[in-house]
Protein backbone atom coordinates (compact mmCIF):
# COMPACT_ATOMS: atom_id res chain seq x y z
CA UNK A 1 0.00 0.00 0.00
CA UNK A 2 2.99 2.36 0.95
CA UNK A 3 5.77 3.59 -0.77
CA UNK A 4 8.60 5.72 1.00
CA UNK A 5 7.88 6.50 4.80
CA UNK A 6 9.38 9.53 7.16
CA UNK A 7 8.66 9.18 11.08
CA UNK A 8 7.40 12.13 11.91
CA UNK A 9 7.08 11.68 15.40
CA UNK A 10 6.26 9.22 18.52
CA UNK A 11 2.81 9.88 20.27
CA UNK A 12 1.68 7.91 23.44
CA UNK A 13 3.78 5.09 21.95
CA UNK A 14 2.78 5.31 18.25
CA UNK A 15 4.71 5.94 15.54
CA UNK A 16 3.60 8.81 13.28
CA UNK A 17 4.64 8.26 9.75
CA UNK A 18 4.15 10.28 6.26
CA UNK A 19 3.82 9.07 3.10
CA UNK A 20 5.11 10.82 0.29
CA UNK A 21 1.65 10.96 -1.35
CA UNK A 22 0.44 12.69 1.42
CA UNK A 23 2.70 15.15 0.44
CA UNK A 24 1.00 15.81 -2.92
CA UNK A 25 -2.70 15.92 -1.61
CA UNK A 26 -1.71 18.48 1.64
CA UNK A 27 -0.30 20.77 -1.56
CA UNK A 28 -3.64 20.31 -3.18
CA UNK A 29 -5.83 20.81 -0.04
CA UNK A 30 -3.89 23.61 0.17
CA UNK A 31 -4.30 24.95 -3.41
CA UNK A 32 -7.76 24.04 -3.32
CA UNK A 33 -8.44 25.98 -0.27
CA UNK A 34 -6.65 28.80 -1.14
CA UNK A 35 -7.75 29.59 -4.88
CA UNK A 36 -11.56 28.03 -4.17
CA UNK A 37 -13.04 27.67 -1.20
CA UNK A 38 -12.16 29.93 1.22
CA UNK A 39 -12.75 33.25 -1.22
CA UNK A 40 -15.77 31.67 -2.24
CA UNK A 41 -17.52 31.83 1.14
CA UNK A 42 -15.52 35.03 2.33
CA UNK A 43 -14.22 37.63 -0.42
CA UNK A 44 -12.61 40.26 -0.18
CA UNK A 45 -9.28 39.44 1.81
CA UNK A 46 -5.56 39.52 0.15
CA UNK A 47 -4.43 36.61 -1.39
CA UNK A 48 -2.04 36.34 1.41
CA UNK A 49 -4.21 35.66 3.87
CA UNK A 50 -6.20 32.89 1.89
CA UNK A 51 -3.32 30.84 1.28
CA UNK A 52 -2.49 31.14 5.06
CA UNK A 53 -6.41 29.87 5.56
CA UNK A 54 -5.08 26.67 3.78
CA UNK A 55 -2.36 26.02 5.27
CA UNK A 56 -3.66 26.10 8.36
CA UNK A 57 -7.03 24.12 6.80
CA UNK A 58 -4.50 21.45 5.59
CA UNK A 59 -2.58 21.25 9.30
CA UNK A 60 -6.18 20.94 10.86
CA UNK A 61 -6.48 18.27 8.32
CA UNK A 62 -3.55 16.56 9.26
CA UNK A 63 -4.44 16.56 12.90
CA UNK A 64 -7.80 15.75 12.56
CA UNK A 65 -6.18 12.43 10.73
CA UNK A 66 -3.53 11.52 13.55
CA UNK A 67 -6.56 12.01 16.21
CA UNK A 68 -8.82 9.61 14.07
CA UNK A 69 -6.47 6.90 14.01
CA UNK A 70 -4.93 7.33 17.34
CA UNK A 71 -8.53 7.03 18.62
CA UNK A 72 -8.82 3.30 16.41
CA UNK A 73 -4.58 2.48 17.87
CA UNK A 74 -5.88 3.36 21.59
CA UNK A 75 -8.79 1.20 21.56
CA UNK A 76 -6.95 -1.57 19.61
CA UNK A 77 -3.90 -1.83 22.51
CA UNK A 78 -6.98 -1.45 25.49
CA UNK A 79 -7.50 -4.82 23.33
CA UNK A 80 -4.12 -6.33 23.68
CA UNK A 81 -3.84 -5.75 19.94
CA UNK A 82 -0.23 -5.03 18.46
CA UNK A 83 -0.08 -1.95 16.32
CA UNK A 84 2.55 -1.11 13.83
CA UNK A 85 1.91 2.57 14.30
CA UNK A 86 -0.29 5.32 12.10
CA UNK A 87 0.62 5.85 7.90
CA UNK A 88 -1.10 9.25 6.55
CA UNK A 89 -1.12 8.62 2.52
CA UNK A 90 -3.15 9.69 -0.17
CA UNK A 91 -6.31 8.63 1.07
CA UNK A 92 -6.22 9.82 4.67
CA UNK A 93 -4.54 7.57 7.19
CA UNK A 94 -4.18 4.05 8.68
CA UNK A 95 -3.89 2.67 11.93
CA UNK A 96 -1.40 -0.39 10.91
CA UNK A 97 -1.25 -3.86 12.87
CA UNK A 98 -0.05 -7.17 12.29
CA UNK A 99 -2.86 -9.31 13.70
CA UNK A 100 -6.58 -9.43 13.14
CA UNK A 101 -8.69 -8.28 16.22
CA UNK A 102 -8.82 -10.80 18.62
CA UNK A 103 -12.50 -11.13 18.88
CA UNK A 104 -15.61 -9.62 16.82
CA UNK A 105 -16.32 -6.98 20.36
CA UNK A 106 -12.92 -6.15 19.98
CA UNK A 107 -13.21 -4.89 16.06
CA UNK A 108 -16.82 -3.37 16.70
CA UNK A 109 -14.81 -0.97 19.26
CA UNK A 110 -11.61 -0.52 17.76
CA UNK A 111 -13.52 0.38 14.43
CA UNK A 112 -16.32 2.10 15.96
CA UNK A 113 -12.95 4.60 17.74
CA UNK A 114 -12.78 6.31 14.45
CA UNK A 115 -15.65 7.93 13.45
CA UNK A 116 -16.93 8.48 17.20
CA UNK A 117 -13.70 11.12 17.44
CA UNK A 118 -14.67 12.70 13.93
CA UNK A 119 -18.42 13.34 15.39
CA UNK A 120 -16.49 14.97 18.37
CA UNK A 121 -13.90 16.91 16.98
CA UNK A 122 -16.57 18.23 14.37
CA UNK A 123 -18.92 18.43 17.21
CA UNK A 124 -16.15 20.42 19.29
CA UNK A 125 -15.34 22.51 15.95
CA UNK A 126 -19.02 23.61 15.56
CA UNK A 127 -18.95 24.58 19.15
CA UNK A 128 -15.77 26.93 18.80
CA UNK A 129 -17.50 28.64 15.37
CA UNK A 130 -20.53 29.41 16.84
CA UNK A 131 -18.70 31.05 20.27
CA UNK A 132 -16.24 32.93 17.96
CA UNK A 133 -18.85 33.81 15.64
CA UNK A 134 -20.98 35.78 18.59
CA UNK A 135 -17.93 37.19 20.08
CA UNK A 136 -16.79 38.73 16.87
CA UNK A 137 -13.98 36.28 15.58
CA UNK A 138 -11.87 37.45 12.65
CA UNK A 139 -13.19 35.78 9.24
CA UNK A 140 -10.26 34.05 8.43
CA UNK A 141 -10.34 32.03 12.22
CA UNK A 142 -13.91 31.40 11.87
CA UNK A 143 -13.21 30.50 8.55
CA UNK A 144 -10.57 27.74 9.20
CA UNK A 145 -12.48 26.40 12.05
CA UNK A 146 -15.92 26.06 9.90
CA UNK A 147 -13.88 24.05 7.41
CA UNK A 148 -12.74 21.49 9.79
CA UNK A 149 -16.58 21.14 11.05
CA UNK A 150 -17.45 20.31 7.66
CA UNK A 151 -14.48 18.29 6.97
CA UNK A 152 -14.40 15.68 10.06
CA UNK A 153 -18.50 15.53 9.41
CA UNK A 154 -17.41 14.42 6.07
CA UNK A 155 -14.79 12.04 7.56
CA UNK A 156 -17.45 10.40 9.88
CA UNK A 157 -20.10 9.56 7.50
CA UNK A 158 -17.55 8.60 5.01
CA UNK A 159 -15.91 6.19 7.43
CA UNK A 160 -19.43 5.06 8.87
CA UNK A 161 -20.19 3.52 5.04
CA UNK A 162 -20.40 -0.33 5.50
CA UNK A 163 -17.82 -0.65 2.85
CA UNK A 164 -14.68 -3.16 4.19
CA UNK A 165 -11.93 -2.29 5.29
CA UNK A 166 -13.80 1.52 6.18
CA UNK A 167 -14.64 1.63 9.65
CA UNK A 168 -18.48 0.78 8.96
CA UNK A 169 -17.16 -1.94 6.95
CA UNK A 170 -15.13 -3.58 9.32
CA UNK A 171 -17.91 -2.59 12.52
CA UNK A 172 -20.33 -4.72 9.74
CA UNK A 173 -17.80 -7.27 9.40
CA UNK A 174 -17.82 -7.63 13.71
CA UNK A 175 -21.81 -8.07 13.65
CA UNK A 176 -21.35 -10.73 10.95
CA UNK A 177 -18.13 -12.27 12.91
CA UNK A 178 -20.11 -12.04 16.28
CA UNK A 179 -23.22 -13.68 14.77
CA UNK A 180 -21.86 -16.80 12.97
CA UNK A 181 -18.31 -17.03 14.81
CA UNK A 182 -17.11 -17.36 11.30
CA UNK A 183 -14.25 -15.02 10.32
CA UNK A 184 -13.90 -15.85 7.18
CA UNK A 185 -17.24 -16.06 6.30
CA UNK A 186 -17.54 -12.23 7.47
CA UNK A 187 -14.89 -10.92 5.87
CA UNK A 188 -15.73 -11.96 2.81
CA UNK A 189 -18.94 -10.86 2.77
CA UNK A 190 -17.70 -7.43 3.94
CA UNK A 191 -15.01 -7.40 1.53
CA UNK A 192 -18.31 -8.31 -1.29
CA UNK A 193 -20.00 -5.27 0.23
CA UNK A 194 -16.66 -3.23 -0.12
CA UNK A 195 -16.13 -4.32 -3.54
CA UNK A 196 -19.83 -3.28 -4.75
CA UNK A 197 -19.25 0.27 -3.13
CA UNK A 198 -15.58 0.31 -4.60
CA UNK A 199 -17.64 0.04 -8.14
CA UNK A 200 -20.44 2.89 -7.00
CA UNK A 201 -17.31 5.65 -7.14
CA UNK A 202 -15.68 4.47 -9.81
CA UNK A 203 -18.88 4.74 -12.16
CA UNK A 204 -19.94 7.64 -9.97
CA UNK A 205 -16.06 9.22 -10.79
CA UNK A 206 -16.44 8.90 -14.74
CA UNK A 207 -20.35 10.18 -14.91
CA UNK A 208 -18.15 13.60 -12.73
CA UNK A 209 -15.62 13.34 -15.19
CA UNK A 210 -18.13 13.71 -18.55
CA UNK A 211 -20.51 16.49 -16.30
CA UNK A 212 -17.06 18.55 -16.53
CA UNK A 213 -16.38 18.02 -12.91
CA UNK A 214 -12.73 16.52 -14.27
CA UNK A 215 -10.98 16.63 -10.34
CA UNK A 216 -13.12 15.55 -8.14
CA UNK A 217 -14.81 12.71 -11.19
CA UNK A 218 -10.63 11.69 -10.88
CA UNK A 219 -10.67 11.66 -7.35
CA UNK A 220 -13.83 9.27 -6.89
CA UNK A 221 -12.70 7.21 -9.33
CA UNK A 222 -8.99 7.02 -7.56
CA UNK A 223 -10.71 6.28 -4.19
CA UNK A 224 -12.90 3.76 -5.51
CA UNK A 225 -9.84 1.86 -7.28
CA UNK A 226 -8.47 2.48 -3.50
CA UNK A 227 -11.29 0.92 -2.31
CA UNK A 228 -12.19 -2.57 -4.22
CA UNK A 229 -8.08 -3.45 -3.92
CA UNK A 230 -8.17 -2.62 -0.18
CA UNK A 231 -11.54 -4.86 0.16
CA UNK A 232 -9.49 -8.02 -1.97
CA UNK A 233 -6.11 -7.79 -0.13
CA UNK A 234 -7.91 -7.73 3.41
CA UNK A 235 -9.99 -10.65 2.52
CA UNK A 236 -6.70 -12.32 1.33
CA UNK A 237 -4.86 -11.05 4.41
CA UNK A 238 -6.99 -13.23 6.34
CA UNK A 239 -6.95 -16.36 4.23
CA UNK A 240 -3.25 -16.24 4.60
CA UNK A 241 -3.14 -15.72 8.37
CA UNK A 242 -6.10 -18.90 8.76
CA UNK A 243 -4.07 -20.98 6.63
CA UNK A 244 -0.30 -20.13 8.00
CA UNK A 245 -1.08 -19.71 11.86
CA UNK A 246 0.04 -22.16 13.84
CA UNK A 247 2.12 -24.18 11.47
CA UNK A 248 5.76 -23.44 11.95
CA UNK A 249 8.30 -22.66 9.38
CA UNK A 250 9.68 -26.23 9.50
CA UNK A 251 6.92 -27.37 7.63
CA UNK A 252 7.05 -24.91 4.46
CA UNK A 253 11.45 -24.99 4.16
CA UNK A 254 13.39 -26.89 1.46
CA UNK A 255 16.13 -28.44 2.84
CA UNK A 256 18.11 -28.72 -0.87
CA UNK A 257 19.84 -25.36 -0.12
CA UNK A 258 22.16 -23.94 -3.34
CA UNK A 259 25.02 -22.84 -1.43
CA UNK A 260 28.68 -21.74 -2.20
CA UNK A 261 31.87 -22.08 -0.47
CA UNK A 262 34.44 -19.04 0.62
CA UNK A 263 36.98 -20.34 -1.25
CA UNK A 264 36.05 -19.87 -4.68
CA UNK A 265 36.20 -17.20 -7.02
CA UNK A 266 33.83 -14.16 -7.81
CA UNK A 267 33.95 -15.21 -11.24
CA UNK A 268 33.38 -18.91 -10.46
CA UNK A 269 30.52 -17.65 -7.83
CA UNK A 270 29.00 -15.32 -11.25
CA UNK A 271 29.01 -18.19 -14.07
CA UNK A 272 28.20 -21.12 -11.90
CA UNK A 273 25.60 -20.09 -9.14
CA UNK A 274 24.21 -16.11 -10.80
CA UNK A 275 23.72 -16.64 -13.67
CA UNK A 276 22.40 -20.48 -13.45
CA UNK A 277 20.49 -19.80 -10.24
CA UNK A 278 19.56 -16.59 -10.72
CA UNK A 279 18.98 -15.72 -6.39
CA UNK A 280 20.06 -11.97 -5.64
CA UNK A 281 21.91 -13.41 -2.25
CA UNK A 282 23.38 -16.80 -0.93
CA UNK A 283 24.23 -18.20 2.04
CA UNK A 284 27.85 -19.52 2.55
CA UNK A 285 28.70 -22.63 4.22
CA UNK A 286 32.03 -24.20 4.90
CA UNK A 287 32.62 -27.76 6.40
CA UNK A 288 29.06 -27.12 7.34
CA UNK A 289 28.51 -24.08 9.26
CA UNK A 290 27.09 -20.46 8.00
CA UNK A 291 29.71 -17.90 8.06
CA UNK A 292 28.07 -15.68 5.93
CA UNK A 293 25.69 -14.30 2.93
CA UNK A 294 27.33 -12.89 -0.59
CA UNK A 295 24.59 -10.98 -2.56
CA UNK A 296 24.71 -9.70 -5.86
CA UNK A 297 24.94 -5.60 -4.69
CA UNK A 298 28.03 -7.24 -3.38
CA UNK A 299 29.74 -8.44 -6.51
CA UNK A 300 28.75 -5.02 -8.35
CA UNK A 301 30.95 -3.41 -5.72
CA UNK A 302 33.82 -5.01 -7.30
CA UNK A 303 35.21 -4.37 -10.88
CA UNK A 304 34.76 -6.86 -13.48
CA UNK A 305 38.41 -7.55 -14.03
CA UNK A 306 38.88 -7.89 -10.28
CA UNK A 307 36.73 -11.50 -10.39
CA UNK A 308 39.37 -13.96 -11.32
CA UNK A 309 42.12 -13.10 -8.01
CA UNK A 310 39.30 -11.84 -5.29
CA UNK A 311 37.09 -14.88 -3.50
CA UNK A 312 33.86 -14.75 -2.19
CA UNK A 313 35.60 -14.73 1.72
CA UNK A 314 36.40 -11.17 0.66
CA UNK A 315 33.26 -9.49 -0.13
CA UNK A 316 30.98 -11.89 2.15
CA UNK A 317 29.13 -9.98 5.38
CA UNK A 318 27.57 -11.33 7.95
CA UNK A 319 23.65 -12.77 7.44
CA UNK A 320 21.63 -10.09 8.69
CA UNK A 321 19.06 -10.97 11.03
CA UNK A 322 16.08 -9.94 8.40
CA UNK A 323 17.82 -12.82 6.16
CA UNK A 324 17.32 -15.50 8.90
CA UNK A 325 14.58 -17.17 10.69
CA UNK A 326 14.56 -20.17 13.14
CA UNK A 327 12.65 -23.48 12.17
CA UNK A 328 10.56 -23.35 15.00
CA UNK A 329 9.16 -20.01 14.51
CA UNK A 330 5.62 -19.35 13.23
CA UNK A 331 4.99 -19.25 9.85
CA UNK A 332 3.18 -15.63 9.90
CA UNK A 333 6.31 -14.31 11.02
CA UNK A 334 8.55 -15.15 8.36
CA UNK A 335 5.89 -13.87 6.29
CA UNK A 336 5.82 -10.44 8.59
CA UNK A 337 9.44 -10.71 7.87
CA UNK A 338 9.20 -11.11 4.27
CA UNK A 339 6.81 -8.26 3.51
CA UNK A 340 9.04 -5.80 5.90
CA UNK A 341 12.16 -6.31 4.55
CA UNK A 342 11.17 -7.45 1.10
CA UNK A 343 13.35 -10.33 0.67
CA UNK A 344 11.68 -12.96 -1.46
CA UNK A 345 13.69 -15.87 0.98
CA UNK A 346 15.02 -16.49 4.24
CA UNK A 347 17.21 -18.60 5.84
CA UNK A 348 16.34 -21.39 8.37
CA UNK A 349 19.13 -21.40 11.08
CA UNK A 350 19.58 -23.55 13.89
CA UNK A 351 22.61 -21.90 15.55
CA UNK A 352 25.65 -21.72 13.03
CA UNK A 353 24.19 -24.06 10.63
CA UNK A 354 22.29 -23.57 7.73
CA UNK A 355 19.26 -25.92 7.29
CA UNK A 356 16.78 -25.07 4.90
CA UNK A 357 15.55 -22.02 2.60
CA UNK A 358 12.07 -20.26 3.16
CA UNK A 359 10.71 -18.90 0.02
CA UNK A 360 7.65 -16.51 -0.64
CA UNK A 361 7.02 -18.39 -4.01
CA UNK A 362 6.70 -21.59 -2.04
CA UNK A 363 4.50 -20.37 0.95
CA UNK A 364 1.80 -18.30 -1.69
CA UNK A 365 1.79 -21.78 -3.82
CA UNK A 366 1.22 -24.00 -1.13
CA UNK A 367 -1.67 -21.58 0.02
CA UNK A 368 -3.12 -21.44 -3.37
CA UNK A 369 -3.35 -25.07 -3.53
CA UNK A 370 -4.80 -24.74 0.02
CA UNK A 371 -7.49 -22.48 -1.10
CA UNK A 372 -8.46 -24.86 -4.16
CA UNK A 373 -7.96 -28.36 -2.45
CA UNK A 374 -10.08 -27.23 1.06
CA UNK A 375 -12.39 -24.68 -0.66
CA UNK A 376 -11.47 -21.47 1.19
CA UNK A 377 -14.71 -19.85 0.44
CA UNK A 378 -16.45 -18.94 4.13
Amino acid sequence: MFGKRITLFRLLGFEVRIDLSWVVIAVLITWSLALRLFPGYYKGLSKTTYWWMGIAGALGLFVSIIFHELCHSLVARRYGLPMKGITLFIFGGVAEMDEEPPSAKAEFMMAAAGPLSSIVLSSACYGIFILGKESGWPNPIAGVIGYLTYINGILAVFNLLPAFPLDGGRMLRSVLWGWKRNLRWATRVASQIGLGFGMVLIILGILQVFLGNFIGGIWWFMIGIFLQNAARSSYQQVLTRQAFEGKKVRRFMKSDVVTVSSSISIAQLVEDYIYKHHFKMYPVVDRGRLVGCVSLQQVKEVPQEEWNQRTVREIMRQCSPENTIGPEVDAMKALSIISRTRNSRLMVVEGDRLVGIVSLKDMLNLLSLKMDLEGYKG
